[in-house]
């Protein structure tokens, strides 16, 4: 969905949204195949490609018979609008909370706390040299 809250997207729509990144245009039947064809039916996965290109995640072109889909947003575009709509929501739009919170919950080693301080340094530079 694309209005002010940004994409929101369901376990099953990222699914496929992931795939459509990775592979490229591809059939129904390659999808389903990917997920598991045991865990959905070729017309659930039909259906949430169809109610997915009504709301502008991906678009299909026909080769005959076959339609492909193929995304027409970006793995960037969803990934901003949801962290921004997680930390807006359930955060107050607090991003020292956000970061508080997964440093809280998550077990993070001491290389990742290097990268968190280098970006943090890094941030830092550019808002003094602007």
């Amino acid at each position: 969905m694309r209005n002010g809250r940004g994409y929101r997207l369901g376990d099953l729509q990222l699914e496929i949204m992931k795939l459509l990144w990775r592979r490229g245009a591809s059939r129904v039947a390659d999808i389903q195949r990917e997920l598991g064809a045991d865990r959905f039916a070729y017309t659930t996965v039909a259906t949430m490609l169809r109610k997915m290109e009504q709301r502008g995640l991906v678009r299909h072109r026909e080769e005959g018979r076959t339609f492909y889909y193929e995304p027409r947003v970006s793995a960037e575009e969803v990934t901003r609008s949801t962290t921004t709509d997680l930390v807006d929501r359930v955060f107050g739009g607090s991003l020292a909370d956000a970061v508080s919170h997964l440093l809280d919950m998550r077990e993070v080693g001491p290389e990742e706390l290097d990268r968190l301080e280098r970006l943090i340094q890094e941030r830092r530079k550019r808002h003094t040299s602007e």
